[in-house]
């Protein structure tokens, strides 16, 4: 099958864009293959009811959050999984995490979509007035932003350490017919020893937009502004 219906293109041109085809089959079966093995772990372990503090969009520095929530009551609904994204804000991160927001930039625009399934929080260590600021700066309308910096929460997924260093993670949760929840899935940048930062690759489009480039990626990183 040529992949468009363009003249003059070489031969070469033509057989290398079907071995990239093919290489394209085989990574789509891969991608398939992983998410069976992760819709398959087994059942998680039963973590804590978590406390976080939540409050109104239009919260300023000093005044204090309206309310808190139990991670419990974050499923919507029986029978849906709970995404929770760490933001990378809060403690020993004084400033928001360029990475982070521009993670939480694409998810903003993709959170209604993502409802009909299962239910999405973003979580951070900030305060909340100043975790609220930032999500008006960058427009977040359709995010559930919690702050996490008076539990272990992030502690013990692992999305913070014991002196308030920050890391961007991936938490998904299970609730059972009892209401006590479980801890399914979480990923992490750091795959291993020697491959720190592309363990979320997947769940933003920008670095699957530049990798269609000549380009590609290169080592350009995100900014809070440009």
């Amino acid at each position: 099958m040529r992949p468009t219906n363009l003249t003059g293109e070489s031969a070469e041109y033509v057989s290398a864009r079907e071995e990239l085809r093919h290489a394209e089959i085989e990574l789509m079966r891969h991608r398939e293959r992983v998410a069976d093995l992760r819709r398959r772990l087994p059942l998680g372990p039963v973590v804590d009811d978590y406390v976080f503090e939540e409050g109104p969009a239009d919260l300023q520095a000093g005044d204090a959050p309206t309310r808190t929530v139990r991670l419990r009551d974050l499923f919507t609904g029986p029978g849906r999984d709970l995404v929770v994204y760490h933001l990378m804000y809060g403690k020993k991160q004084t400033e928001p995490c360029p990475m982070c927001t521009m993670w939480c930039d694409g998810f903003n625009g993709v959170a209604r979509h993502i409802a009909q399934n299962a239910d999405l929080a973003i979580v951070a260590a900030a305060d909340l007035p100043a975790l609220r600021a930032h999500a008006r700066n960058r427009q977040w309308t359709n995010l559930r932003l919690l702050g996490a910096g008076a539990g272990t929460f992030k502690y013990d997924l692992g999305s913070e350490d014991a002196d308030g260093n920050q890391d961007s993670t991936v938490s998904v949760f299970t609730r059972d017919d009892d209401g006590s929840v479980r801890h399914f899935y979480s990923v992490h940048p750091r795959l291993s020893e020697d491959i720190d930062q592309r363990g979320i690759d997947l769940f933003s489009p920008v670095w699957h937009l530049l990798d269609l480039t000549r380009r590609g990626r290169g080592d350009w990183i995100a900014s809070l502004s440009y």
